[in-house]
């Protein structure tokens, strides 16, 4: 009889797994068959705010100004950045203040929105946003449909920084060049987003902003610097992808290492702008690319119909495959390894920009019936692959523990020009101590993609 509860007790051992559930952006490790709860990565929502608006109607028009509420929110690609991360912020307006001033009907795809997005708290200054020309049509004197602009910034200092919606312009080109600014009554506008960001020991702080996001061909735009070396020349120029346009001049920081500059800007091929220190771009010695839009208003010859192209820039990105990881069992009295796998991971990076990027884990403590099991007992092998065709290569991170202040699972480096698509694997191993109570023992491992 002792005999047979021995061999139950023992078959009831090897019966009990290590399971994980792997949540988004987050592992929790259980043992014992029981899952823990998936948790998520702690991150801020933006949310819409109204803000009072007075908006000046085009001359033409022959009416008063429009005071009213602009309802609008703002987002962004990345919540908690680092120092000299480069963040992508959305400005969308889903309720203009203004409406179309003339009677005359509105066809579809002729408005091309620009606005400015203020910054607060640990960073201030503004974000130059521009959105597509498009639109659906608008009847006579009706309300301008909702629309989104989009421009990027540099973060420069740790801390959370607010985002608010800033003054907008709607510009229309049917018949004649028509705009309708509109300004925020009572500046600054109500927060809509907080990005809380961290310090990156020796992270390039070199940020750039322009006074406009588009132009005409011929149109100078103003270029200004922050956090170069002081007193070092700078070369400022327009970008077309990975390569440099024929939009370029020089110039010297002052003693703070700012600068100001007025980029002429011809050539039809510039979507973007740097600036960089020495003799080729380096993006360690360098700020940018901010987006910038070249209007081209060359008439089409008699006959003929202009077509244009363009490619837009898409986002940093990762999905996990599937939300349970088991690990295999380990026996009371023996421990050892409870090993398995991580879900696949994959990242896209759609940037388009000279920005690489990095993959990190970390881990907590594995709580049970026992006590804890350290975090440190946790290591991983990481593996990374790369898609055919993409610009930049993966690079898997050491093998060792995770821990609880975090290790590197992979990571592309800075470039001319990055991106692409990326598998990310591990093999995980578990280091069970041999007389660890029986029963379930969870952790949780977070994974961020910055």
């Amino acid at each position: 009889m002792a005999a047979q509860t021995r061999s139950r007790a023992t078959a009831a051992r090897r019966r009990r797994r290590w399971t994980a559930v792997l949540g988004a952006g987050a592992l929790a490790l259980t043992a014992g068959g029981a899952l823990a709860a998936p948790a998520g990565a702690a991150s801020t929502a933006s949310q819409a705010v109204d803000f009072a608006t007075h908006c000046v109607p085009p001359p033409i028009a022959g009416i008063p100004p429009i005071d009213g509420t602009t309802t609008a929110e703002i987002t962004v690609d990345n919540p908690t950045p680092k120092v000299g991360d480069t963040v992508t912020v959305t400005y969308t307006v889903t309720k203009p203040a203004a409406s179309n001033p003339v009677d005359l009907a509105l066809p579809a795809d002729i408005m091309t929105p620009t606005g400015k997005v203020t910054l607060g708290g640990a960073q201030a200054g503004s974000v130059t946003v521009t959105g597509e020309k498009k639109n659906p049509p608008v009847p006579g004197k009706g309300a301008f449909p909702p629309f989104s602009m989009k421009g990027t910034f540099t973060v420069t200092a740790p801390g959370a920084i607010g985002l608010s919606p800033g003054d907008y312009n709607i510009h229309t080109s049917y018949i004649m060049e028509l705009d309708t600014p509109c300004t925020v009554t009572d500046p600054p506008a109500p927060v809509s987003e907080t990005v809380t960001a961290t310090a990156q020991p020796g992270a390039n702080e070199r940020a750039l902003q322009l006074d406009s996001a588009s132009g005409a061909p011929g149109v100078r735009v103003t270029v200004t610097g922050s956090r170069f070396t002081p007193l070092t020349e700078v070369t400022v120029t327009g970008r077309a992808g990975a390569a440099e346009t024929a939009d370029r001049m020089t110039v010297t920081t002052d003693s703070e290492g700012g600068f100001a500059a007025r980029l002429r800007v011809s050539d039809l091929a510039t979507t973007g702008i740097v600036a960089y220190e020495g003799a080729a771009w380096d993006p360690d010695k360098g700020a940018g690319p901010v987006a910038y839009q070249v209007i081209d208003d060359t008439p089409a010859p008699p006959d003929s119909q202009k077509v244009t192209a363009s490619v837009k820039a898409g986002e940093l990105s990762m999905t996990q495959a599937g939300d349970a990881v088991e690990l295999s069992a380990v026996d009371f009295g023996q421990g050892g390894a409870a090993t398995g796998a991580l879900r696949t991971v994959t990242v896209k990076d759609f940037r388009g920009g000279p920005a690489g990027w990095s993959l990190t884990g970390k881990v907590t403590d594995f709580t049970g019936p026992g006590g804890a099991i350290g975090a440190g007992k946790l290591s991983w092998t990481p593996a990374c692959t790369t898609k055919a065709g993409s610009p930049s290569t993966c690079v898997p991170g050491s093998a060792g523990p995770v821990g609880g202040t975090g290790a590197t699972l992979a990571s592309t480096p800075n470039g001319t020009l990055t991106g692409g698509e990326f598998t990310v694997d591990a093999g995980l191993s578990l280091d069970v101590p041999a007389f660890t109570a029986p029963g379930s023992y969870a952790g949780v491992l977070t994974l961020t993609l910055s």
